[in-house]
């Protein structure tokens, strides 16, 4: 009868945990499961699916994190998919330590069993399963396990309910990862404790403290790529198993001292109750009136995926492992490199907003890979810390060594074998060719002349208001006469941005509504890229022939149809040739404002608000790869009416924000206010503390001094 009892208080427990969520007025908004669902519409994905297929729409994971932590603790429901779980499976084979929504990481994981067989692993139902800022719970039906999940910056704590007290047993799956694994231990630490490390492109060291002895540890080929662990717990203790696990990419020494540091002796409720009231504090400083209940869970949950990225790698005690993988210690926090090619359109500018600390600790942790690499990291494509550092410091983020920081960044725009691939070529054609290849096709490689020779001239602008600030004429002037080569790649004849050969003449064939992956553009086709020169939009808008001109193409944009044939998996979802899926034309659908038509802006931008996120039966798909919260970003700052729309420059591109009246608390600790007034959703007028404003931004000033914003419409 005892037993009989206890499972049906686990199954209740588990079913009724989504409604008693531990949440607070802000956090309760948040739904960590958007982003896990798959997108399957072939009228928003603008092609059916081949066989076989997921779509790259969201990769985000459900499990608990706090702002920018280095744990992300969350199910594992595949290994090699984009962030582990997804929402469509019903297998969860462990708990892993850390995430992004990149394929990688997922890192050291763990999955409570009982009388395993010889498949490790159990299913569960959505109807057990909860999650909120902080916290993640779930029911392994197979092993009659209630899973309770929270986290530190540093540390996971598990809390395991078994049905059984006997026979109870942890497995850690050290060989598994969504990286290649290539070494990895583990060894009993006194009677309660395990300690190790799993060793992929990096090592990642743990120390985990159970609340009940341990019998024995079962290895299993230890360090190789097919081998195991089983932690096998001693019988007879009825309360729930806890286990405290502290991360460090140090040693195990500094994940122990994490650990004791970061949560010590308290109880799973504490350190629950401080996650959330973390999260809660973070996320009101945006309080709404007015808007849907949809689109307020949008909002706060995109402001959280914003804000997870990049992550914790110094430990409490200030040590890290550097570029060159020694291990030193600083007086500051560092962090991953950001995912600049996606997140330097806006998420680094509201991590900024929201978090500046972090901001300028990730800036700190850039300038120390470029003193030891000599180049400031770039991640992908381009070379967007320009953008990324320049905005920051502009923004007053400045209480680090910028002339330094600005030195390697000269390195990054002027030296080969560095930070820009074709750098020599920039510099002395004005653009980047690409080879004359024959036959090319959606994952043709070649130099994506197009895309970098556009992002290098908005980079070498970013870099200029350095040079700018800081005095020095010569390269200011220089960078700005090569921030004008975006002009090099545009075709008069086709009105396209089009790729060149080493001669000088343009590519043929051409087809400009044709994807690829790096033939030409990056992730693109001609359309998406044809409208970015984000630091010159007058001189863009001139290459048209003038306004008519310039918005009959970007009429032709959204509206003439994606050929369902023109497949390139993470080029998805279409409006017309418009992809919001992937980065590239992010800015696209603000371009009208630039020819006086914020309205026809307007509409666009609440089309894609309004009906590609938080998509799918379930409400929980993405239009596209979050990528490490550019996504969700790109809604905050749109939904709310100030989108960064040339990142580097302190000011705030302002549309007709979703809800009625948005405060935001600033970091100074004022307020800004916005409000609209209007039946339609055409912008008329801005004013800025009553004065009407003359044209279409407003200054960073408003976040120092706080700001009336009312936005009049139609």
């Amino acid at each position: 009868m005892n037993n009989l009892f206890r499972i049906a208080s686990l199954l209740l427990l588990a079913a009724t945990s989504v409604k008693g969520q531990q949440t607070s007025p802000h956090t309760k908004y948040v739904n960590t499961f958007i982003g896990t669902a798959p997108l399957t519409d072939p009228k928003i994905l603008g092609y059916e699916l081949p066989e076989g297929w997921r779509s790259w729409s969201g990769l985000t994971f459900p499990g608990s994190s706090l702002p920018n932590a280095m744990v992300q603790l969350s199910p594992m429901t595949e290994y090699g998919s984009g962030a582990g779980y997804e929402y469509e499976d019903d297998m969860i084979y462990g708990f892993t330590h850390t995430n992004k929504g990149h394929w990688n990481l997922c890192n050291i994981p763990v999955l409570p069993l009982s009388k395993p067989g010889e498949k490790l692993g159990s299913h569960f139902s959505h109807q057990k399963e909860s999650a909120s800022p902080g916290f993640y719970q779930v029911y392994l039906d197979d092993y009659n396990v209630n899973v309770s999940l929270t986290s530190t910056l540093r540390c996971g704590y598990h809390k395991y309910e078994y049905k059984s007290n006997n026979d109870r047993q942890i497995l850690f799956d050290l060989a598994r990862s969504n990286n290649r694994v290539n070494n990895w231990n583990i060894e009993q630490v006194g009677n309660n404790a395990v300690q190790g490390f799993q060793q992929t492109g990096e090592r990642i060291y743990f120390y985990a403290q159970l609340n009940t002895n341990i019998a024995k540890v079962d290895k299993t080929n230890e360090g190789q790529r097919n081998g195991r662990a089983i932690v096998h717990l001693q019988d007879g203790s009825t309360k729930a198993v806890e286990m405290k696990i502290g991360l460090s990419f140090v040693s195990t020494e500094n994940a122990k001292e994490n650990l004791q540091k970061e949560i010590g002796n308290k109880s799973f409720a504490d350190i629950r109750t401080a996650a959330n009231r973390e999260w809660e504090q973070v996320l009101s400083r945006i309080t709404l009136k007015g808007g849907t209940e949809k689109q307020k869970q949008m909002l706060y949950s995109s402001l959280y995926r914003s804000l997870l990225w990049p992550a914790l790698r110094s430990d409490v005690n200030g040590e890290f492992t550097d570029a060159k993988r020694k291990v030193v210690k600083a007086d500051f926090n560092y962090y991953t490199e950001p995912s600049l090619w996606d997140t330097y359109r806006n998420k680094d500018v509201l991590l900024g907003l929201m978090s500046p600390k972090v901001a300028l600790d990730v800036i700190k942790s850039m300038k120390d890979v470029g003193d030891k690499t000599g180049f400031i990291p770039t991640f992908f494509h381009g070379d967007h810390g320009a953008s990324s550092i320049a905005g920051a410091y502009l923004r007053g983020i400045d209480n680090f060594d910028i002339k330094g920081t600005y030195e390697i960044l000269l390195r990054n725009a002027n030296v080969s074998g560095g930070a820009r691939p074709y750098i020599k070529e920039y510099i002395e054609k004005g653009y980047i060719p690409d080879p004359d290849v024959k036959n090319p096709h959606v994952e043709t490689k070649a130099a994506a002349g197009v895309s970098k020779t556009l992002e290098y001239s908005y980079d070498d602008y970013s870099l200029a208001l350095i040079a700018k600030k800081l005095g020095d004429t010569a390269n200011y002037r220089i960078l700005m006469a090569r921030s004008k080569n975006y002009k090099n790649m545009f075709d008069p004849a086709t009105r396209f941005m089009r790729g060149r050969l080493e001669d000088g003449s343009w590519i043929t064939p051409f087809n400009p509504q044709y994807p690829y992956y790096e033939y030409m553009y990056r992730e693109a086709n001609a359309w998406q890229v044809s409208f970015f020169a984000p630091h010159d939009m007058k001189g863009l808008v001139e290459l048209y022939g003038g306004a008519a001109g310039f918005e009959s193409k970007l009429d032709s944009l959204f509206t003439l149809p994606w050929n369902p044939k023109h497949i390139a998996r993470n080029v998805e979802t279409m409006i017309g040739q418009y992809c919001h899926g992937n980065q590239p034309d992010h800015e696209a659908p603000f371009a009208y404002y630039f020819i006086g038509k914020p309205e026809k802006s307007q509409k666009m931008l609440d089309t894609i608000l309004n009906s590609l996120y938080g998509i799918g039966p379930e409400g929980l798909a993405l239009c596209g790869m979050d990528d490490a919260g550019e996504m969700s970003a790109w809604y905050v700052l749109s939904a709310l009416g100030l989108y960064t729309f040339s990142a580097t420059d302190p000011e705030y591109l302002v549309s007709v924000p979703l809800f009625d009246e948005v405060k935001w608390k600033t970091n100074s600790g004022k307020t800004i206010t916005i409000t609209k007034t209007g039946k339609s959703r055409d912008l008329k007028t801005i004013k800025v503390d009553g004065v009407v404003q003359n044209g279409y931004f407003v200054n960073h000033s408003i976040f120092k001094n706080g700001a009336k914003i009312e936005i009049v419409t139609k």
